[in-house]
């Protein structure tokens, strides 16, 4: 990806006519607001001496440990926009000592054992689409920082088509982990946000969750099995698809973000790859009867493979669609509904849908807008670099409720984001949209455009702190899929109470003792 920016540099986009004056209609001309070039970022010092580099060259080889001045950039953080706006600014004070790229499980294994040896801090590096301060780790009680680039970990391992299950190596990313699965027929069926760059091993210790997880669930969901490269040794999770055997201990590696070892295979059910794919939209006068529509699909059993409703805010501007931000809407919330499977499944799965959703007040509006979401959906983090080209601070936040309290939960947390950038002078845009939804619950997926100020990190540090408060004191969960990072960690200890941070302090205390894993991120 681009060092300072979201994704491939060959798509970087400009905003469209229509996006352009919606914000100078909202927030004033704008202001240009350029990054500094590469050769500008302030790097601290490497502090790992030459015996120790020389000891990593003789885990992974000469060519595959790198201290350049541009890959340690490259692996500065992660994609939220405090990441972002501090590499633009030419801030890489989080930059590791050195990359080092494995090969195998096995030098995976020896890199943390030289790692405990000499108390250098690891930080297992994916695909880098961290949005939560994943990958900075602490420098404070280490000798040093390095970044473990999964890279190399690229291949299937091995397809059991009679269980419908496939190996994958952690650092496949999502693109061509479809790709090796549709060799063989098959699909994994995650496309979230971050799909184009992400790795299966990314996936699996953030709880991801993707844009069709209304069909095919949430990552987690789909694992059955890991293999975990811990300061411990070899830690090999799942031996069938259910057991009894205790409590599940995969689900301590899920979620872990590298604090608890580095996931070197996944082991994930897969399906056979869909015939035909239909995307489609439809209209409800407001958000609260498309929520209402959403939960009777979901409560049904006939919920479709994507299910994703916007607000009216996020519906007027066209969110939705990148390509047509601020162009004119016909209001109301706007539903889109995807079918993936064989043609007269998705005719059969159509017809139902569509007559819940006619009964409970929805127009439908076809099928071409439908398409045009599907063909954008991974456009929306390039335009936020545009927003920030032009003096626009934007970011995401996301949480999960049950259903009784979901206006609740989204009525507190615009407020808070309206009062808390009002307070500072700022008249701020709130978007929201759901696109997660389970029987007792749904996510809400929050959008936050604003000015930005003279320091925006600051800016946005103080009204995700009022979003993160009103969470909690609504009852939602800090994070539906985001994880938890470092920017979390305040509310995630309130959330998981006394009792569990005293467990996860005790596995962290049992698994990495010396504490090189990724300090300072997950755990309270």
């Amino acid at each position: 990806m681009h060092w300072s920016r979201w994704g491939d540099p060959a798509h970087m986009t400009a905003l469209p006519e229509s996006a352009a004056g919606l914000l100078e209609l909202a927030f004033g001309p704008a202001v240009p607001r350029p990054a500094v070039d590469l050769t500008q970022v302030r790097l601290p010092v490497a502090e790992l001496a030459d015996h120790v580099l020389d000891a990593l060259r003789g885990v992974v080889g000469e060519d595959h440990v790198d201290t350049t001045d541009e890959a340690r950039v490259r692996h500065t953080g992660g994609k939220s926009t405090p990441d972002l706006l501090a590499l633009r600014d030419g801030d890489a004070a989080a930059a590791p000592d050195a990359v080092v790229r494995p090969a195998d499980h096995d030098e995976v294994l020896a890199l943390i054992a030289l790692c405990v040896d000499r108390r250098i801090a690891v930080v297992p590096f994916g695909g880098g689409t961290s949005v939560v301060g994943g990958l900075a780790a602490s420098r404070d009680v280490l000798t040093g920082v390095i970044a473990i680039d999964l890279s190399r970990l690229d291949g299937l391992v091995a397809v059991d088509q009679v269980s419908g299950t496939a190996v994958l190596q952690a650092g496949v990313p999502g693109p061509r982990a479809e790709r090796l699965l549709g060799e063989q027929g098959l699909t994994l069926g995650h496309f979230p946000q971050s799909f184009e760059f992400a790795t299966i091993g990314g996936f699996a210790v953030t709880r991801s969750s993707g844009q069709s997880s209304s069909g095919y669930g949430r990552f987690d969901s789909m694992v059955v099995g890991l293999k975990v490269a811990t300061p411990q040794g070899t830690w090999d999770l799942g031996v069938a698809p259910a057991s009894a055997a205790g409590p599940d201990l995969k689900q301590l590696v899920l979620g872990s973000e590298g604090t608890l070892g580095i996931v070197t295979e996944v082991t994930v059910a897969v399906r056979p790859a869909p015939e035909t794919a239909v995307y489609e939209t439809w209209r409800f006068p407001s958000f609260q009867s498309g929520v209402t529509a959403m939960r009777t699909l979901t409560q049904d059993g006939i919920n479709p493979t994507v299910l994703r409703l916007s607000d009216e805010t996020e519906t007027s501007l066209n969110l939705a669609k990148p390509e047509s931000i601020g162009a004119e809407s016909a209001g109301g919330a706007l539903m889109v509904c995807g079918y993936e499977a064989a043609p007269a499944r998705v005719e059969r799965m159509r017809a139902e849908v569509g007559a819940t959703l006619e009964r409970l007040g929805g127009t439908s509006l076809g099928a071409e807008d439908g398409q045009q979401w599907a063909d954008g959906r991974f456009a929306a983090p390039y335009m936020r670099d545009a927003l920030l080209d032009v003096g626009v601070l934007v970011e995401t936040l996301e949480t999960a409720t049950f259903w009784g309290n979901l206006d609740h939960l989204y009525a507190e947390v615009k407020s808070a984001l309206d009062s808390s950038l009002g307070a500072q002078g700022m008249n701020p845009i709130v978007l929201c949209h759901i696109s997660h939804v389970y029987r007792t619950g749904a996510s809400l997926y929050f959008t936050v455009a604003c000015k930005a100020a003279d320091d925006p990190r600051r800016q946005w540090h103080e009204a995700k702190r009022a979003a993160s408060d009103a969470i909690v004191a609504a009852g939602g969960t800090i994070t539906h899929h985001h994880a938890v990072g470092h920017d979390h960690k305040p509310w995630y200890a309130e959330e998981i109470g006394p009792v569990g941070v005293a467990v996860l302090r005790a596995v962290k205390q049992a698994v990495d003792p010396v504490g090189v894993l990724n300090p300072e991120v997950l755990i309270p």
